[in-house]
């Protein structure tokens, strides 16, 4: 299973608990208190995931590692393709 696959059955199984706490459909009877959260908890659960998703690109970005044996082998690679091309005759 794809991780998308994943999160939509978690969304799909989220969302239908959400709607049938807050429709009543399952016959519970919730508190006042209780019901006035549930309905503002999608808006929380997108606030918290974009307050994640942000918190993981930032630490992602600030714990990149450079390739520096990587960036050494492509400088060589276009050394040798400028020494071809000069050698066919192209000028820089």
């Amino acid at each position: 299973m794809t991780k998308l696959a994943q999160w939509l059955w978690g969304l799909a199984l989220l969302g239908s608990t959400w709607a049938a706490l807050t429709t009543g459909a399952l016959g519970l009877e919730l508190p006042l208190s209780c019901r006035e959260v549930l309905w503002s908890l999608p808006a929380y659960l997108l606030v918290s995931a974009g307050c994640y998703a942000l918190g993981t690109v930032g630490y992602r970005v600030a714990t990149f590692h450079d390739c520096e044996d990587a960036a050494r082998e492509l400088r060589s690679q276009i050394q040798e393709a400028r020494a071809d091309l000069a050698r066919r005759g192209m000028r820089f």
